[in-house]
């Protein structure tokens, strides 16, 4: 019997947007704000996490990627201000948002989520919320903190990026932190 994989779908991001965001970690770190901050490299946008899953399964995951990227093209998104999950009373996650071209992200979204659903893959019960994770808020923070760095990152310029291929990545959890690896992807006509 094969040992399971930890898997997620997910859009990767340019190096330049990678910076920008290690940038905008750099900044944060120097509130006080205790987190454990997502290396840089490891920044992405999560279509879909699968969780632990049959290698065996990869060829059909790669099918029902193809088929949802089937009647999408490349589009364009930009990265737009942070925020925190749940909210800045108790927050827990750092993030950073998105703009640009995000309708159609949702739509490409909802397509995978229904094409893996039809192969045992269930659909989430929260809606999707497209975001790039930051950090993990480890403390109680004070929310006059959390408002000013809202405030100090509400505008991160205009640095826009194609989203063309999406991928299904492996991710090993390791003590020195996670390692993606990528196991297949689809590039949107």
């Amino acid at each position: 019997m094969s040992q399971s994989i930890r898997t997620f779908i997910a859009i990767e991001l340019p190096s330049e947007v990678i910076n920008l965001l290690d940038n905008v970690q750099q900044g944060l770190k120097s509130l006080p704000l205790k987190a454990k901050w997502v290396r840089p490299q490891n920044i992405h946008l999560t279509l879909k996490f699968l969780g632990d899953i049959n290698p065996a399964n990869i060829e059909d995951i790669g099918q029902a990627m193809a088929h949802a990227a089937e009647d999408f093209s490349p589009f364009s998104l930009s990265v737009a201000g942070i925020g925190f999950f749940p909210g800045i009373k108790r927050p827990r996650v750092v993030w950073a948002g998105l703009g640009g071209e995000t309708e159609i992200l949702l739509n490409l979204q909802r397509q995978l989520a229904q094409r893996l659903a039809t192969i045992g893959f269930p659909t989430d019960k929260r809606p999707f919320k497209a975001h790039l994770t930051l950090g993990r808020i480890r403390h109680t923070v004070n929310p006059r903190i959390i408002g000013s760095a809202i405030e100090a990152y509400s505008n991160l310029g205009n640095l826009q990026f194609a989203a063309d291929r999406i991928i299904l990545f492996e991710s090993d959890l390791k003590p020195t932190g996670a390692v993606y690896s990528p196991l297949k992807q689809t590039a949107l006509k």
